[in-house]
């Protein structure tokens, strides 16, 4: 009998940092493969809807020129063409491990994706193509974190999985890289991640995927095999919900 994933459609959140090379910049050719190949195998093997939101964090970060005297809005916009450049790279990875991708911007620029329309990515899906949703909401002042909530929605997906890159495999009590004692929950509400000021997604997206009822899982992206062992429902990291 068929494996029967918990979700038939998913949002999978990747920061840029997750996919840089070790000093955080830049991109990694190996991360890129990794994520490509677990993203594939679980697309092909549990036939579940897969779309993407990717942030800019490796290239440029908008809050970064904005602490430095830049215009934020000048700012994030640069921010969102960085996260276009990492839609590109994980096209590609994706294309090379045999998984048609698609890249779909907020900003228009066609002559490298396409223009940002709903029922458009929802087409690409349910022909088994990956989604790359890229230039965030197309706003500035909103985070990748608010466009893959967004996103998530607009799509009707169920879930969405956030990937974190260094080495925290899910949400805790306080910082464990600084507090031995911190703890990792098996589930929390949005509402206490909230109230406990937990840093999982800013409060724009956290509070908007309550008012949704969307889960969201955290989890360590470059631990082999925990996106298709998430969609299966199997406990990885911390579901907030």
């Amino acid at each position: 009998m068929p494996e029967r994933p918990a979700w038939s459609r998913v949002v999978l959140k990747l920061s840029g940092e997750a996919l840089a090379e070790p000093n955080g910049s830049g991109l990694d050719n190996a991360v890129l493969e990794q994520v490509a190949r677990e993203v594939h195998g679980a697309r092909a093997e549990l036939g579940v809807d897969i779309a993407i939101v990717v942030g800019g964090g490796n290239f440029w970060r908008g809050i970064r020129g904005a602490d430095q005297g830049m215009d934020q809005a000048q700012a994030d916009f640069m921010g969102m063409l960085a996260t276009v450049m990492n839609g590109l790279a994980l096209q590609d990875a994706l294309e090379r491990v045999g998984q048609h991708a698609r890249v779909m911007s907020a900003i228009e620029m066609p002559k490298v994706a396409e223009p940002y329309i709903r029922r458009r990515a929802e087409r690409h899906l349910e022909k088994g193509r990956v989604v790359i949703f890229a230039g965030g909401t197309g706003n500035p002042f909103f985070t990748t974190d608010t466009a893959a909530a967004l996103r998530a929605a607009e799509i009707g997906a169920q879930a969405i999985l956030k990937g974190t890159h260094s080495g925290v495999d899910g949400v805790y009590t306080a910082d464990p890289k600084k507090d031995p004692n911190a703890t990792r929950y098996d589930r929390i509400s949005h509402m206490d991640v909230i109230t406990k000021g937990l840093k999982v997604m800013d409060s724009t997206a956290i509070t908007f995927c309550m008012e949704k009822n969307l889960p969201i899982v955290v989890f360590d992206l470059l631990a082999g095999g925990n996106v298709k062992s998430i969609l299966l429902g199997e406990q990885i990291g911390t579901l907030v919900g």
